[in-house]
């Protein structure tokens, strides 16, 4: 008997199924770029706008084919809780947005420890030069595509899929290693794995990914705005500018996370 609509087969993924997955989504976004790149005379899409297009229609492939078997709606994925999806805009979102300051600031510093100890190479820094490109696809992939298509991917199926298997603590720890390693560097690891224990313990309290989107895409697009930012002003900013943002930035974490702990001491059932 088909199971209803919007149930998933409680085995998958496993971490091993897990990672099979992310590879087949690497196979995907390697053929479909060939493909585009084949195309690019008649398409005319520059190569930034290739790589967008590449990004959607690669995780496009594999969502279909994991929802169709797993019997998963897009409505399921996106929240798959009994509180309203007004009720967690409203109320869960504004206290998440207040971590991303802080978020952006404790993990770029520790980013910048470890640049000094493991430089960069020539091929890495143009590749994140390359991430931080003004073109509009680029900025689209980087603030836009990229946090909804991940958070559907490693929080929407993996991550759901970790929290029937595995303890809470194990399941968001694993999709957070996942998510890290899925960047293929060391740096992007190091944020990923950051990133992806935040997230994971709000979408195992939310089972929602509207407040994980949101976090995500503000805290790419912050980056974005902060690297803007830093090359304007050619770094010159004082230390009491500094120790301000530092300060305002942790008193408003400090505020959304009991926030956040407040409301969301109850998990989702």
């Amino acid at each position: 008997m088909q199971r209803p609509e919007g149930e998933a087969r409680e085995a998958f993924p496993t971490a091993f199924q897990a990672v099979l997955l992310y590879v087949a989504l690497l196979l995907c976004e390697l053929l479909v770029g060939a493909a585009l790149r084949d195309m690019r005379g008649l398409t005319e899409l520059a190569s930034d706008q290739t790589s967008a297009l590449t990004l959607v229609l690669a995780h496009g492939c594999v969502f279909v084919v994991v929802m169709h078997f797993q019997n998963i709606t897009y409505r399921s994925l996106f929240h798959h809780s009994p509180a309203s999806r007004r009720a967690t805009l409203l109320l869960v979102v504004p206290p998440v947005l207040l971590l991303v300051p802080a978020l952006m600031l404790t993990i770029s510093a520790v980013l910048e420890v470890l640049v000094r100890l493991a430089p960069m190479s020539t091929g890495q820094e143009l590749m994140f030069q390359r991430m931080s490109d003004n073109g509009i696809a680029s900025l689209m992939a980087t603030c836009l595509l990229a946090p909804v298509l991940e958070e559907m991917l490693f929080r929407g199926i993996v991550l759901r899929g970790f929290l029937r298997q595995y303890s809470r603590g194990h399941a968001i720890l694993g999709s957070a290693i996942l998510f890290g390693a899925a960047h293929m560097n060391l740096y992007q690891f190091v944020v990923g794995l950051a990133m992806g224990l935040v997230l994971g313990w709000l979408y195992e309290r939310t089972r929602s990914l509207i407040p994980c989107i949101a976090l995500h895409l503000a805290y790419n697009s912050g980056l974005v705005g902060m690297g803007r930012l830093l090359d304007s002003q050619s770094g010159n900013f004082s230390l009491a500018s500094v120790a301000t943002v530092w300060l305002v930035s942790l008193a408003a974490a400090a505020c959304g996370t009991l926030a956040l702990r407040r409301m969301l001491s109850h998990r989702p059932r």
